[in-house]
């Protein structure tokens, strides 16, 4: 029998214990396409936290409620918090914290993903040892569109993907579906559809963590996969060849040159949405996942922490907010970027956001293996009282 150790089911993650040695978290908030809340963040923590410590816990299961997997970050959340200095401070720091704890579990976690999975989303997909992908997973990474930039460790995973394709996904937003999450690397498995339940009660009647037993139960039920002919990943050299210049500028000045060749229509809405984004956002996303190349994950955390803050503090621009009103909350798509051109974000400008903390203020990621669920929220500068 099932343990619950939530205490109702309205609770935006339910935790339940499924077997001695297999536990479940499942994102519960279907009608929001369950968006990562700061209880969301905190529930998280908790059970992982617990579980890690349990030698009882060997199987860590995740999925999503309803039609989707995850949107990522409760954009509204922040919209509410724009009047309100460092309103959102405390669930950025934890989730990102939370972040680093999932790229490095000691437990065997597996992803079960239908439907959307997206950003902050995505990243309790892309690290686990095991992701499971159907023909519904839509995986997408469009912060720097709405003025924000790529975070929740991703200037450090898609920084890693092959050639320029990291750069390419942060900075247009685009949609990979299920089978080319695959092929690009950002997903262990492919299973149908169908098999996802089945699949779920055999991992469930495995009852063991080991990873060997675990991928052998998954390889039942997953196929290879095929990707489409036009599939962006087969336009890897185009992509290369743009991408990897030095600016935005010249991404898209290299990208309109190639437009105007014969097959490349896939270009024309790649330019468009990129010329309706968020300037600002653009530039600091194109220097983070640049830098990311060269930083370690905990360097990478730390950076995105910083950058987060100083975007929500609207320390060179307000295009976040402006970003999600446009998108979310007027829905008018018709953003008002300030400021509204490329040659008006120089670099002087980008680099206010990436200036270090001063050190009791940076984001703490655990140095050392027996402590490394310290460093939480909660023992911080920032929880202190003033």
């Amino acid at each position: 029998m099932a343990q619950q150790v939530n205490s109702q089911d309205e609770e935006v993650v339910l935790a339940e214990e499924i077997s001695h040695h297999v536990r479940l978290i499942t994102l519960n908030r279907p009608r929001q396409l369950n968006v990562i809340s700061s209880r969301v963040v905190s529930l998280l923590a908790q059970y992982l936290e617990k579980w890690e410590k349990d030698d009882n816990a060997e199987l860590i299961l995740i999925k999503g409620a309803g039609r989707a997997f995850s949107a990522g970050g409760d954009l509204r959340m922040f919209y509410d918090g724009r009047t309100s200095r460092d309103s959102c401070l405390e669930v950025v720091y934890r989730m990102y914290w939370l972040c680093y704890h999932i790229h490095t579990y000691k437990k065997t976690q597996v992803a079960l993903v239908q439907g959307i999975s997206m950003g902050g989303g995505a990243s309790l997909v892309v690290p686990l040892k095991f992701s499971v992908v159907t023909e519904k997973a839509v995986f997408a990474t469009p912060e720097a569109s709405i003025g924000f930039h790529t975070d929740c460790g991703f200037s450090y995973m898609l920084s890693r993907l092959p050639g320029h394709l990291g750069e390419y996904l942060a900075l247009t937003g685009a949609r990979l579906s299920g089978k080319e999450l695959i092929a690009a690397g950002l997903a262990t498995h492919f299973v149908p559809s169908e098999k996802l339940p089945e699949l779920e009660k055999r991992l469930v009647s495995l009852n063991n963590g080991a990873e060997t037993a675990v991928k052998s139960t998954i390889e039942e039920f997953s196929t290879d996969v095929q990707i489409d002919e036009e599939s962006v990943l087969n336009k890897q050299k185009m992509i290369d060849d743009s991408f990897s210049k030095d600016s935005v500028e010249e991404i898209i000045k290299s990208l309109e040159a190639e437009a105007t060749k014969e097959g490349n229509g896939w270009i024309v809405p790649v330019l468009k949405g990129l010329k309706r984004s968020s300037p600002t956002g653009l530039k600091i996303t194109l220097r983070s996942i640049r830098e990311g190349r060269k930083q370690s994950l905990p360097e990478c955390l730390k950076k995105e922490f910083r950058l987060t803050m100083n975007i929500l503090r609207t320390a060179i621009s307000g295009d976040v907010y402006e970003g999600i009103r446009a998108l979310t909350i007027d829905k008018d798509n018709s953003p008002k970027w300030d400021p509204s051109t490329f040659d008006r974000v120089d670099d002087e400008r980008v680099n206010v956001v990436f200036q270090p903390f001063e050190e009791d203020l940076e984001l703490k990621i655990p140095e050392r293996e027996d402590c490394r669920w310290e460093g939480k929220y909660e023992n911080s500068v920032y929880a202190v009282p003033k």
